[in-house]
């Protein structure tokens, strides 16, 4: 098992920045690839951004692409998500969740735990 804590998320003016973080605990957090996801309301959950074991591969959504950075601290057990030059559709909760597949992965399905989740609301 794995735990997962989501912070840093609130309120920014459109074409603001956050930096979200996520830590983790219980087992080796290298272990896992690690992800970001985003709900928005009324919305199915959005995959945002993932990251390999090793930090060599990374993926992102075509919206977020340019603008958004995932990057992990294996030494800190914590993946982050520098977010810039935000925009109103990037209002939602974010999540961070993490996959032992192995592989950086698009689909929620192959992830096997998940935070609670930080909210970001980005005024217009």
């Amino acid at each position: 098992q794995v735990q997962l804590v989501e912070s840093g998320g609130g309120l920014v003016q459109a074409g603001g920045s956050l930096r979200l973080s996520c830590a983790a605990s219980g087992r080796t957090f290298s272990n896992y690839v690690m992800g970001w996801f985003r709900q928005a309301p009324g919305k199915e959950r959005d995959f945002v951004a993932s990251i390999s074991r090793n930090s060599i591969t990374t993926v992102y959504a075509e919206s977020v692409k340019g603008r958004f950075t995932i990057s992990r601290d294996n030494a800190k057990s914590t993946v982050y998500l520098q977010m810039n030059s935000l925009k109103p559709e990037d209002t939602a909760v974010y999540y961070c969740a993490a996959s032992l597949l192995g592989l950086v992965s698009r689909s929620s399905d192959v992830y096997n735990y998940w935070g609670r989740g930080t909210q970001v609301t980005v005024s217009s």
